[in-house]
């Protein structure tokens, strides 16, 4: 399944490891770190549109991906749960 995370968007829902809220994750030295070297190596691809509240974060076909996104984490979490419910 797929998770939409805005502007026309979509992960594959095996691909993602975790969804961040930047507000209380980039206070940390190592997540800033983290982003700052993930752009660095053009891994961070920016699907807000906006101010992004959070970020997405994929493994697939050994490729790392950082998606930033307006959506909050929660939404994300929401829709990522619906999607394994519509599996069942």
């Amino acid at each position: 399944m797929y998770i939409s995370i805005g502007a026309d968007f979509s992960v594959r829902d095996r691909a993602v490891i975790g969804v961040f809220d930047l507000d209380n994750t980039s206070i940390s030295k190592h997540t800033r770190a983290f982003l700052s070297e993930a752009e660095t190596q053009g891994e961070v691809v920016d699907v807000s549109g906006k101010l992004p509240k959070s970020y997405v974060l994929t493994e697939e076909f050994g490729l790392r991906r950082v998606y930033l996104t307006q959506y909050n984490a929660q939404i994300l979490e929401k829709r990522a749960e619906e999607a394994f419910h519509e599996i069942k």
